[in-house]
């Protein structure tokens, strides 16, 4: 032990010694001036390009991609640079920097690249259905670029993806570079064998026991050839589509229950009963059909189970459904969330019971502490005041942090639609139960200046021009009048049947309180109202509106219009003749709604019920003196997914009634029918009483219902088939529905600057010896309601 400790210790003293003697000059002081010697510098004398191969670039491209100039001092790193700078053009092959040194003080410097081939021309073979010109679109390579075969590659890739995406299945396509040494160019060609276009005749499923074939080809977006495949698009077959297709009815038997569903490419047939045509042939090893076994919960300490299960929807016994567990997990969140626990955690755990085959289902619920609005954070609002966005808020300071009021909040500032963008969440905070609501929004554009141009059924042409503005400041002209969430509307429209000038305002929060007040000053002419007289109608409107209780919200309105009956022509009936002139209308309106329509323009589900009372004349004034009764409604419902189809329900009916003074209401407003918002296989106004002379003057009750069938054809088109029916009557409470007519019809919808346009062919059913004039084709902009 000694010797070894011993022999250690000489040889760490050895080891010293040494470490010393190479740190002793280090730590001597240093030469007289206190700095090391650095090496002189060389300066660069002349730089030298080379080209080796062909010189199909010029000299003057390599110098102005270098920062290295004559007179420089000579800079490893800068070379360095500037040889990364000349490969990222793309143009060489190889470039070396090599140094001739002049003495000690000076360098030449001789660059040697090798430039890359590039590309003189670019040529497509072999294509016979599809154009250069369009070919040329979908590629990057273009004459002058160096030749860069991973590029020319993906444009192949590009070009067959185009390929299939217009329905050639069977398409091929390589490439080929012709270099000429002698140039340093070279022609890409890319060669094409287009192959048949394959229309899809038939898809048909094997092994499926349990699902109708129909619902699985529902669920695909590969789709059999048609009549109308030339307008939707559909009927042709694309690899990248079907691939996402099995994704989707694998997904779709899981929904049933079937989560050992097999579908894969090898159990997929494809046969060619011609050329032209295929039949896919889907082989499914369905499995068998899991079910809900016992239900429980586990975690929660604030609510019992018993209360939790009767908020879960699902059952023992029902289908095993994924998406619909995963609802069930979002109810349970909302439901606490709504108490203020805003990070209570729902796990779903799945135990498959061996006994009875069904899976048994436990929520596991990790419970935190309540939460209430500590304040709330506004960001992101450059125009909108801050009060605008508060004010739609349904949470506010000290309130429990409730997520329902969260998400409503969300909605309701996106409903405006004065933001592009808008985030609502909780924000954390350094005190105890206690979170900030922090919105984030990004202002989007609410001021519109639309020009535009057309034609309806009811007359040739018309032009307008309309300023609309969603998001108005009446006294900020510091923001260009934007901010204060009023609305203002301006309009004006020229026919050769009518015209319109329109000054609209509303003020949604007067006095910061949830109530509207607005008014509109209006002149309006139409000439189609009638052959034997024209109408103008020129006052203004006042109202009031707010929300009464839950969804149903009330309006009070005012309005006191001038109606002018003029050009009537001789030998019409004494009842027009009489209304012929100025007439003064002074009337008083209250209006209920209730409306849960998912979308004002394109509504899929929901309701919208009106409930509409009106006082003319009386204490009001005016030369006329009537009341009117009408209700409304309107329903909205889903009944397939598949190319988005709704059936659409309308039906409406309305009584208006002199009294005091006034012989009978004015023809001016009375009900008609027919035309494109009301039975669509009759003329404007043609479905009513008539005078002795045929012309229609209206009835003082009628009643109209409406029922229609819509599906997507091919993005933004849509096709409907519908059933219109209604009658009007010449009495008021007169409901004897023996008068009535009705027609069928079929239409085309889809969207034009962003309303939509209705084109429809109604055919009559019944008639009567008035309005008998065959099938009627209308078309017309906006919605029905």
């Amino acid at each position: 032990m000694k010797t070894t400790l011993s022999s250690g210790l000489r040889s760490s003293a050895s080891g010293l010694a040494l470490l010393f003697g190479l740190l002793l000059p280090l730590l001597l002081p240093a030469p007289a001036g206190g700095q090391m010697l650095e090496p002189e510098p060389v300066e660069i004398r002349n730089i030298e390009v080379k080209f080796t191969g062909v010189a199909n670039i010029s000299e003057e491209v390599v110098r102005a991609n270098m920062s290295m100039r004559s007179g420089m001092d000579y800079d490893d790193t800068t070379i360095d640079r500037d040889i990364r700078s000349l490969y990222r053009t793309g143009l060489f092959e190889f470039i070396e920097v090599k140094r001739v040194m002049i003495g000690t003080s000076y360098v030449d410097l001789i660059v040697e690249v090798r430039p890359k081939y590039r590309v003189s021309a670019v040529r497509f073979d072999g294509n016979k259905k599809v154009k250069d010109k369009r070919l040329s679109k979908e590629i990057t390579t273009q004459p002058n670029y160096s030749i860069d075969e991973r590029r020319i590659k993906e444009d192949a890739e590009k070009i067959f993806d185009y390929y299939q995406k217009a329905g050639y299945s069977q398409a091929k396509v390589d490439y080929v570079i012709e270099r000429n040494p002698a140039t340093g160019f070279g022609t890409v060609i890319f060669k094409i064998v287009e192959g048949g276009k394959i229309k899809v005749g038939d898809i048909q499923f094997e092994g499926n026991a349990n699902v109708r074939g129909g619902s699985l080809r529902g669920a695909m977006d590969t789709k059999k050839w048609w009549i109308f495949s030339w307008l939707t698009g559909k009927g042709k077959f694309n690899d990248e589509t079907f691939e996402d297709d099995l994704d989707k009815l694998r997904d779709f038997y899981r929904e049933q229950g079937y989560l050992d569903v097999e579908i894969s490419q090898t159990n997929v047939k494809f046969s060619y009963p011609s050329r032209k045509k295929m039949v896919i042939t889907i082989t499914v090893s369905e499995g068998r059909q899991y079910r809900i076994g016992v239900i429980a919960f586990s975690g929660n300490t604030t609510y019992p189970s018993d209360l939790l299960r009767r908020i879960v929807k699902t059952k023992t016994g029902d289908v095993f459904k994924p998406t619909v567990l995963d609802e069930e997990i979002e109810l349970m969140s909302d439901f606490y969330g709504q108490f203020g626990y805003l990070e209570t955690r729902i796990r779903l755990v799945r135990n498959p019971n061996v006994t009875t085959g069904d899976i048994d289902i436990e929520f596991e619920v990790t419970e935190s502490e309540k939460y209430y609005v500590e304040s709330i954070n506004i960001e992101g609002n450059t125009k909108t005041k801050s009060i605008v966005i508060i004010r739609e808020l349904a949470l506010a300071p000290g309130m429990v942090f409730d997520s329902i009021r969260m998400k409503t909040s969300q909605l309701r500032l996106e409903n405006t639609q004065f933001f592009e963008e808008v985030n609502v969440v909780p924000e954390s905070t350094n005190i105890p139960q206690r979170k900030n609501l922090k919105i984030s929004v990004r202002e989007g554009r609410t001021g519109n200046l639309t020009f535009g141009a057309g034609f309806s059924s009811l007359e040739r042409a018309v032009v307008f021009v309309e300023l609309t503005q969603g998001n108005f400041d009446l006294f900020n002209h510091r923001s260009f009048f934007q901010g204060d969430g009023q609305k203002l509307r301006l309009r004006a429209q020229l026919g050769s049947e009518s015209s319109e000038f329109i000054i609209a305002f509303e003020e949604p929060w007067l006095f910061e309180q949830q109530l509207a007040f607005g008014f509109q000053i209006y002149r309006t002419q139409s000439d189609f109202t009638s052959s034997i007289y024209d109408e103008l109608r020129f006052g203004f409107e006042v109202y009031m509106r707010r929300r009464v209780i839950g969804l149903i919200e009330g309006r009070l309105s005012y309005r006191y219009e001038v109606v002018d009956i003029f050009n009537v022509n001789p030998g019409v009936s004494p009842g027009i003749q009489a209304l012929a002139g100025k007439t003064k209308v002074s009337k008083v309106g209250m209006t209920f709604l209730r409306d849960t329509r998912d979308s004002l323009i394109t509504s899929t589900r929901g309701s919208r019920l009106e409930f509409i009372t009106e006082l003319t004349g009386g204490p009001l004034g005016g030369d006329v003196e009537y009341y009117r009764l009408e209700g409304r409604v309107a329903k909205y419902m889903p009944i397939f997914r598949f190319q988005k189809q709704v059936i659409e329900i309308l039906g409406r009916t309305g009584v208006v009634q002199e009294y005091g003074d006034s012989p009978t209401v004015p023809f001016f407003d009375r009900y008609f029918l027919g035309g494109p918002t009301t039975l669509r296989g009759f003329e404007f106004r043609e479905v009513g009483p008539k005078d002795i002379f045929g012309e229609p003057v209206g009835g003082k009750t009628y009643t109209f219902g409406s029922i229609e069938y819509s599906a997507d054809i091919v993005d933004p088109l849509r096709f409907a088939l519908f059933y219109d029916i209604g009658f009007v009557n010449r009495g008021a409470y007169d409901w004897d529905a023996s008068g009535y007519n009705d027609n069928w019809g079929v239409g085309i919808r889809f969207f034009v600057m962003g309303s939509p346009l209705r084109l429809d062919y109604g055919i009559p059913l019944t008639t009567d010896r008035y309005n008998d004039e065959g099938p009627q084709f209308n078309f017309s902009f906006g919605t029905r309601f």
